[in-house]
């Protein structure tokens, strides 16, 4: 990932002050195993009141596929492209307004800067909300809250780099899946328990030798989450490992480098943009 957010600049500067003075700069580097535990899609959590709703997301989906928008936004994140801050209106009732449900501490999907939203879902969401016609409204929640949101109708769609699963079914209904995404692993930069692995089930089997001891930090509500503790819907048997769940990435990989975790699991594109705004310090 080529932009870096200042939150996750101003994470890591606290994490290397952690770390302590004199400390050498290598002590406060990670890296990302580049090897995908899992297969996922990402799509968007629709109101399942809302037929036409849904009916219009697809039809915007696949209109900005076909026709290079799509490129172009995750170009702003993965190449050379500049990031688009988006602006979130007042809730307003009496207004025709498209409220969305997201986690803003989800990059490249998902973060704040100042008072703006940036990310590739951020974007779309401007985009969709001016293809309905609507004004845009972005409800920032904690990610286990985004599909129940939308499942009590406090807001219209969920957009916050949600993979597609039917547990998460039972409160919205899914548009056409936009993104394929996996889970990957972190570790410290000197760490080599994975680096002889080269694929995932080398990697499970390392994971299915450790006991509690050993602690894995993930976000709490995702698929990392599930991965780690397991979980039947998600089709996870889990690992003997003690998960410790955080708010966001940056925190996990944070506790990370201090020392008080072992490794963290999470989407992959966000574990790239975590690792490397530390490492380019």
């Amino acid at each position: 990932m080529k932009k870096l957010t200042a939150m996750l600049l101003a994470l890591t500067m606290a994490v290397v002050m952690l770390t302590g003075c004199g400390a050498e700069a290598s002590s406060a580097k990670v890296k990302v195993i580049d090897i995908d535990l899992t297969q996922e899609e990402y799509a968007f959590g629709v109101d399942k009141t809302q037929p036409e709703l849904l009916e219009k997301t697809n039809e915007f989906i696949a209109q900005i596929m076909s026709d290079g928008t799509f490129e172009a936004i995750c170009n702003n994140y993965f190449g050379d492209g500049t990031p688009v801050a988006v602006k979130s209106a007042e809730l307003d009732e009496s207004k025709e307004q498209l409220v969305v449900a997201t986690n803003a501490a989800f990059e490249p999907f998902e973060y704040t800067k100042g008072d703006s939203y940036y990310g590739i879902d951020m974007e779309i969401a401007a985009k969709l909300a001016e293809y309905l016609g609507q004004e845009l409204v972005i409800q920032n929640m904690d990610f286990d809250a985004v599909c129940l949101a939308v499942g009590q109708q406090k807001c219209d769609i969920a957009m916050a780099g949600l993979t597609v699963n039917e547990e998460r079914k039972e409160y919205v209904t899914f548009s056409t899946s936009y993104y394929n995404a996996s889970q990957k692993v972190i570790v410290k930069t000197e760490d080599t328990t994975f680096d002889n692995c080269a694929d995932a089930a080398s990697v499970e089997a390392i994971l299915n030798g450790f006991d509690a001891t050993t602690k894995i930090g993930v976000q709490n509500g995702t698929t990392g989450q599930f991965y780690v503790e397991g979980n039947a819907d998600w089709g996870f048997a889990g690992f003997p490992v003690t998960s410790t769940g955080y708010k966001n990435g940056s925190l996990a990989v944070q506790d990370l480098i201090n020392g008080n975790i072992n490794y963290v699991i999470i989407d992959s594109a966000p574990a790239a943009a975590i690792v490397e705004a530390i490492n380019n310090l």
